[in-house]
């Protein structure tokens, strides 16, 4: 059992939101002894300071019993699922359906960390890695997200995310990207789907950053996810791990949403004389 309180812990009224939703223990052989919420604490831990596997502190389960526990999950699809039952909850919270009616895209290339896999070139960013592509809803909420190859084309990869999207969401009709998803194909398939895509180009002549309506609200949930060290690069050789590793993120900052903790400052300060 760990015995120190690390920033990125949940604490247990926030673990009692994920519980549930992780597997039960397989019937038959040996009981299990893990303690589930240190082992979700471990990897919050990992994803939260960028450390490696090896690297995690003695505090924690052994680093292979927390790391098959992540590859277990992210091949069931765990991630994906507290993230969309945590989604719902701090939705309603908010005043809105379970459900959203509109998704926002947009991707981020970010340089590979030398793990091996799926890894190009992109030619706008100037960026050898990968490329996240993801759906959110008004509130920023992650709806689904996919790890390609830096090369890959927006518009391209846009026919998964949407595939995945009216998967789990089919009240989701309406799709506001950027510029770089205007692409006749991409819209004709769109509207095969009976769904619609509406472009949010920046003004002509416009440099720098600019706040661009309905599109902002992605912008801010990739600023999310690079307080997640683990997300300054791309350490991982599967994308799978990627995509598995955005949904933990997501995860974390909705549940310190739905049970936050007051802030308390680990410092005391002397005032001066």
């Amino acid at each position: 059992m760990k015995t120190t309180d690390y920033p990125s812990d949940l604490t247990d009224a926030q673990f009692a939101l994920i519980e549930p939703l992780l597997p039960a223990a397989k019937p038959g052989g040996r009981p299990r002894t893990t303690n589930l919420h240190d082992v979700v604490n471990a990897i919050l831990y990992l994803n939260r300071t960028g450390c490696q596997w090896r690297a995690l502190p003695k505090d924690y389960p052994p680093w292979s019993t927390v790391s098959d526990y992540f590859r277990a999950w992210r091949r069931d699809g765990v991630w994906q699922r507290v993230n969309d039952a945590l989604r719902a909850r701090v939705r309603r919270r908010a005043g809105r359906r379970r459900s959203p009616r509109t998704a926002r895209l947009d991707s981020q290339s970010v340089k590979g960390g030398g793990a091996g896999g799926a890894s190009g070139f992109d030619g706008g960013k100037r960026v050898t890695g990968r490329k996240r592509h993801i759906a959110v809803d008004s509130l920023g909420l992650l709806l689904a997200v996919a790890v390609t190859a830096a090369s890959v084309r927006d518009a391209v990869a846009a026919e998964d995310l949407v595939t995945l999207v009216a998967g789990g969401l089919g009240r989701v009709r309406l799709f506001i990207a950027a510029a770089a998803y205007r692409a006749a194909a991409l819209a004709e398939w769109l509207a095969s789907w009976g769904r619609r895509l509406l472009v949010v180009a920046r003004p002509v002549g416009t440099k720098g950053w600019v706040l661009l309506p309905k599109r902002w609200v992605v912008e801010r949930t990739f600023a999310w996810l690079l307080r997640y060290r683990r997300h300054s690069r791309d350490y991982e050789r599967r994308t799978e791990s990627s995509e598995a590793m955005i949904y933990v993120s997501m995860i974390h900052l909705m549940a310190r949403r739905l049970e936050p903790v007051p802030h308390r400052h680990p410092f005391r300060y002397r005032l001066a004389a």
